[in-house]
C-alpha cells in the first residue's frame, strides 16, 4: 500500500512538472506586474520582450478578472494586446 501511495505521489509531481504547474505558488493578480508589456501593447511596432511574455504567462489566470475591470478591459481587449499574447504563444481566454 505504501509503494502504491509513493507511486501516485510521484505521478502527480511528474504531471505538475510536465504541465508547467507551479506547486505551492499562488498567482498574484497585480496588473502592475505587466509593466514589461506596456510598450508592446501601447506602441505600434514595439515587440514583446522575454520578460513581457514571462509575465503574461504568470498573469494568464487573471485575464478574466482584468476584463471585468473597466480600467483594464480596454488594454486586455485591444488588438495590440491580442497580438502580443499571440507572439508570446498565450491564449486569451473567453470569459
Amino acid at each position: 500500500m505504501k509503494n502504491l501511495h509513493s507511486s501516485g505521489l510521484c505521478l502527480l509531481v511528474l504531471v505538475a512538472i510536465l504541465t508547467g504547474a507551479h506547486v505551492g505558488e499562488a498567482v498574484s493578480c497585480n496588473p502592475t506586474e505587466l509593466s514589461p508589456c506596456l510598450s508592446a501593447i501601447t506602441s505600434a511596432g514595439a515587440r514583446p520582450t522575454v520578460a513581457c511574455c514571462r509575465k503574461l504567462k504568470q498573469q494568464q489566470p487573471c485575464f478574466c478578472g482584468y476584463l471585468k475591470d473597466p480600467r483594464f478591459k480596454p488594454y486586455v481587449q485591444s488588438p495590440r494586446a491580442r497580438m502580443v499574447a499571440s507572439i508570446c504563444h498565450i491564449a486569451v481566454p473567453r470569459c
